[in-house]
């Protein structure tokens, strides 16, 4: 079985190091390559002002965020959910250096990079030159984002999971993450003001230069990839 675990953070700036902080998780759960419908949300306090600049991408004030519990009091949660799993984030090392910063204050061990897979390394892989924004993924593969005023952790790890699928060679659109669902968690958002709709992506054909990109990164990075195998059984 491969676990992946596809999340996103928000945070109060770029720079964990001059005291910016999470603000925010979101992730979501893939078993083989295919969404279980489990999601891991949390808001954080992050003991300090959000500044405005960072306020206008994602929304979130350190007024709404103050009643929620200090990253201490969730990351015995967070590490409980990600287990042993692969972790996707699009641009990973800015999810991970942040989450690791924190767990380091606390004394706790560190994700170790050998299970992180970015999907924005993937992309750049396969479409060499092109704009590799999630905004320029979610479009590539018409999958809906036209909503997406703000940004939002978990909706934004749930747009990225099924980008991510489609980095992977895409799937059938009964794999997809049922749309209920998505609509149903953007409720944890409604202060925030963040909504969206979604609609069904559709399958994009790949030049060989790109299904060679494709294969290189899948024996590379993905232990067990599921198309590699079907591909072997197709030939033989």
């Amino acid at each position: 079985m491969v676990r992946e675990i596809v999340f996103d953070t928000e945070t109060t700036g770029f720079e964990y190091a001059k005291g910016d902080r999470l603000i925010e998780i979101g992730a979501v759960e893939l078993v083989n390559h295919m969404p279980t419908g489990v999601t891991y949300h949390q808001y954080i306090n992050p003991e300090r002002e959000v500044p405005e600049e960072a306020f206008k991408v994602h929304g979130l004030s350190y007024d709404f965020l103050k009643d929620y519990p200090t990253f201490d009091k969730v990351a015995d949660d967070w590490l409980t959910f990600i287990g042993d799993a692969t972790l996707v984030a699009h641009n990973a090392s800015f999810d991970i250096n942040f989450v690791n910063y924190e767990l380091k204050q606390l004394g706790k061990p560190e994700l170790s990079w050998d299970r992180v897979v970015d999907s924005l390394e993937i992309a750049r892989l396969l479409f060499p030159g092109a704009r590799c924004s999630l905004d320029a993924l979610c479009k590539r593969f018409n999958i809906d984002n036209s909503n997406r005023t703000l940004h939002g952790a978990l909706l934004d790890a749930q747009l990225l999971a099924e980008v991510y699928l489609e980095l992977l060679g895409g799937r059938e659109p009964s794999l997809l993450l049922d749309s209920k669902k998505k609509k149903a968690s953007a409720a944890g958002d409604a202060e925030a003001g963040i909504v969206r709709n979604f609609r069904e992506p559709r399958l994009f054909p790949l030049s060989e230069e790109e299904l060679k990109a494709h294969h290189d990164f899948l024996n590379s990075k993905i232990k067990g990839a599921l198309w590699l195998a079907t591909e072997e059984v197709s030939d033989s």
